[in-house]
């Protein structure tokens, strides 16, 4: 019984609904325009507006999505560019440095009366415990141990172990290097010895020499090695021990870590009209 009251129920409103759409489609709007018409064209309008909203969305998030891929792509080459740029500014400035470097070199190797051969430097010490540098000139340039090394600053060391195309320099700040010095102001005489520890140290200078912070120290040429007249460096500081004098430091003239090309001493000039 239940079942057939659910079942007319059902009939009745389909009926129901079946006249509704009945009389909408009898009936006109305003604009003449059957009821029905109008409400399935107002249904068919939301869905294509809602479909046209939906459309227009994805375009935008894709175009924008496509632009911020354009953005990444451009700030990934600007960053490459930049990146390109920078090293090749590192690279102009190497090869300012390098030539600033070189044309010191020339002018010194013009303005002294010795004979000397430009050479450049590969490598530093293998140990610590040696202040040596390698330069590419060797035996098959002339060259020789015992020559001396100077740069446009100052003497530099000599030449300790040459083969063909290489040779190893002691640089003067090594522990076992020495030099003959002179005050330059007093004409005071001594010997410059390297520390190891990046200065030198001037020694057996008499105590009653007049020595002062300041001096200017050079080569006096008495070891046969080192040209005279070449700057060693300047007093740095001096100390009494009663009658006699102590430690008399020399700070070094030459950057010795910053050493890019030197000239080795291979002779001495000829004289003016010497046969060659």
């Amino acid at each position: 019984m239940l079942d057939i009251r659910r079942r007319t129920g059902y009939l009745f409103g389909a009926v129901l609904v079946g006249h509704v759409v009945l009389i909408s489609a009898q009936m006109n709007t305003e604009r003449g325009v059957p009821v029905l018409e109008a409400a399935s064209v107002g249904v068919v309008g939301e869905v294509q507006r809602a479909a046209a909203g939906l459309v227009d969305g994805v375009r935008g998030a894709w175009g924008g999505y496509v632009a911020l891929r354009d953005v990444e792509r451009d700030n990934q080459r600007l960053e490459r560019e930049n990146a390109d740029l920078q090293v090749r500014l590192q690279q102009e400035r190497a090869v300012a440095s390098q030539a600033r470097g070189m044309e010191r070199l020339l002018g010194l190797q013009r303005r002294v009366t010795l004979v000397t051969e430009a050479a450049g430097i590969i490598a530093g010490a293998a140990s610590p415990d040696f202040a040596t540098v390698t330069i590419d000139k060797g035996t098959a340039a002339g060259l020789a141990g015992d020559m001396a090394v100077i740069a446009p600053s100052g003497a530099v060391g000599r030449v300790i172990r040459p083969t063909a195309r290489t040779s190893t320099v002691q640089l003067l700040i090594d522990r076992s290097a020495a030099a003959g010095a002179m005050i330059e102001r007093s004409r005071v005489q001594g010997v410059a010895v390297g520390t190891g520890e990046g200065d030198l140290r001037l020694d057996f200078v008499p105590g009653t020499a007049d020595v002062e912070v300041g001096d200017l120290v050079v080569t006096s040429g008495i070891d046969g090695i080192y040209p005279k007249g070449f700057i060693l460096g300047q007093i740095e500081s001096v100390e009494r021990r009663g009658e006699a004098w102590g430690d008399i430091v020399i700070r070094p003239a030459v950057n010795f870590s910053a050493l890019e090309a030197v000239l080795v001493v291979t002779g001495a000039a000829p004289a003016a009209g010497a046969p060659h």
